[in-house]
């Protein structure tokens, strides 16, 4: 019979007659499939374990394989190699290098949700996902995603001033990033901000990207929160 997911299987493992007839009925083609079996030698037993040390990661222990996340999710519909099962199930294994094939479209995760609505086991595979792909940016593994470097100005403008100013957050997300600081999107709202926006306002948020505000009394708070920051880090990356 036919294989589901047959393109997750080596194809040199696939054996299969495209005309063979065994006691008089025709089994050809996929009637008379069979795989090879193999034996894994090169995984990392505690590989589940990092995963669950990142947020989003922590019920990938729960993963039963009924397949409801692949079926539901929005990104498999538009390519089936885009599989949260098959790599849930990878993960436990703690086989890395097989993960690592998919390396290029686990991060195309777009946080519908479907998979951890419809999941029975409550894995959360959105949240597993996303985990996967901090994990292999910490690691050197892929380059790190827009979002990411959105996450860290946010993160760095908080602990630093107690507080975001919406300008500075942009021009530091664009050089984190390596875009340009004036795209054309930011001159039409540059243009329309001027236009219907008060004069007292205008000159306000110009004020706050030239003095930067900061909350009252937040630089020793500052340095602690960066502290703890670093140290959950280490703990739950290394720990």
């Amino acid at each position: 019979m036919a294989i589901h997911e047959k393109t997750l299987i080596d194809p040199d493992r696939i054996l299969q007659h495209d005309h063979l007839v065994v006691d008089g009925v025709d089994v050809s083609g996929s009637w008379n499939t069979m795989i090879t079996p193999r034996t894994l030698t090169d995984y990392e037993e505690h590989f589940e374990e990092i995963i669950q040390s990142y947020s989003g990661g922590e019920n990938v222990h729960r993963c039963w394989q009924c397949g409801s996340c692949t079926n539901s999710c929005t990104m498999y519909a538009q390519n089936v190699d885009f599989n949260p099962r098959y790599w849930i199930y990878l993960i436990r294994l703690g086989l890395k290098a097989e993960l690592m094939k998919d390396k290029d479209i686990i991060w195309q995760c777009v946080s519908c949700n479907k998979c951890t609505n419809i999941c029975p086991k409550d894995v959360r595979p959105e949240g597993v996902m996303k985990a996967t792909a901090h994990w292999m940016e910490d690691n050197g593994l892929t380059p790190k995603t827009l979002s990411t470097h959105f996450d860290e100005e946010f993160t760095h403008q908080c602990i630093q001033f107690g507080r975001i100013e919406d300008t500075e957050v942009m021009v530091g997300f664009f050089k984190r990033s390596g875009q340009p600081l004036v795209q054309a999107w930011i001159v039409e709202f540059g243009k329309r901000l001027a236009k219907h926006m008060p004069l007292g306002q205008l000159a306000k948020m110009g004020m706050n990207t030239v003095f930067r505000p900061k909350t009252k009394s937040w630089g020793k708070t500052g340095e602690v929160l960066a502290e703890y920051v670093k140290a959950q880090k280490e703990a739950a990356h290394h720990g």
